[in-house]
Order: C-alpha cells, then sequence, then structure tokens
C-alpha cells in the first residue's frame, strides 16, 4: 500500500467522554443518499446555536444496533446527522434534535481528498485495517469531525473519521 496516502497510515487510538450535539438528522441508504439535502437543511440555521463548544461539525452514522457491517450494502437504512457540540440542551433552536453522542474509545483515521473518494477509506478501515488489528467494532455512533481543515468539495479538504472500537475478545 502506498505510504504517502493519509488513509492507509495507522490510526491514533482515543478515548473520549460523552457529547451532547444538537443538529438535524436524516433516514437514507447509501442508494438514497440524502447527505447534501441535511446539510443545506442544517447550515442556514446553525447560527440559532448558541451554546457551541467550538466551530467543528459532526456528521453522524447511527446504524441498528443489531446491524453487522459484514451484511453492509447500497440499501443498508442508517440515520445521519448533521451537528454541532455543545455545553447543554437548555435552548434548543426549532426543528433541531438533540442527541448524546456515547464516549469510549475510537479509531481516528484522517480522510484527505474529495468525498467522493470517501469510500476508498472506507474500504481500507474495513476491509484492510480493522481485520488485521487487535480491535473490533463497537456498537456505538461513527462520525467524521469536520474541523479547520475541511473544505467542502476541494481535492485538499481534510477530515478526521471517528470508528467506534473495543478490544477484540
Amino acid at each position: 500500500m502506498p505510504t504517502h496516502n493519509p488513509i492507509y497510515m495507522e490510526p491514533r487510538i482515543e478515548k473520549i467522554s460523552e457529547k451532547k450535539l444538537i443538529g438535524k438528522r436524516l433516514k437514507m441508504t447509501l442508494s438514497n443518499d440524502r447527505t447534501s439535502e441535511l446539510w443545506q437543511s442544517f447550515m442556514p440555521d446553525r447560527k440559532e446555536i448558541k451554546n457551541n463548544l467550538s466551530a467543528d461539525l459532526f456528521c453522524l452514522q447511527i446504524f441498528d444496533e443489531f446491524f453487522d457491517f459484514k451484511d453492509f450494502n447500497q440499501d443498508t437504512e442508517f440515520e445521519k446527522w448533521a451537528a454541532v457540540e455543545v455545553s447543554d440542551f437548555n435552548k434548543i433552536p426549532v426543528e433541531m434534535k438533540t442527541r448524546t453522542l456515547k464516549g469510549g474509545m475510537y479509531a481516528v483515521f484522517i480522510h484527505k481528498g474529495l468525498a467522493s473518494d470517501f469510500h476508498k477509506t472506507f474500504q481500507f478501515i474495513f476491509s484492510s485495517w480493522l481485520p488485521k488489528s487487535e480491535y473490533e467494532l463497537d456498537q456505538r455512533e461513527h462520525f467524521e469531525l469536520l474541523g479547520d481543515k475541511y473544505k467542502n468539495n476541494d481535492p485538499s479538504s481534510e477530515e478526521e473519521v471517528w470508528i467506534p472500537i473495543k478490544r477484540k475478545e
């Protein structure tokens, strides 16, 4: 594997505590991808959230609790969130929802490039890195953290891909 491509690097392993998020959500599949609809709805309204902890954006994917990634395909339904981290749930803008992101251990990868190439990053994580690692998937939220290096539709864009893990039993 090429070593110059950031997705082939070892991830950093992080333990995080739970986080309070406010945002919008939609059910979707890969074959009926509504990601741009979700973000187009969220971005103009995010200024109504007054208690953000940072400018970072969270893009969460929530899978059914009995879901096995071996069965993942274009028609697997999941819930996707566009959200920000907040200090509390005291003021929730109209049409927004709350979600408490569970804490725990995550493998954090860097996806560099266009969103259209994201499948290559996922393929590497789930087909190569995870099976060879000392970890297995944990049943918690997956998310991307879109920080100051994220640039929509830009080949130099970078985002963090957070995969919930636990040690293999």
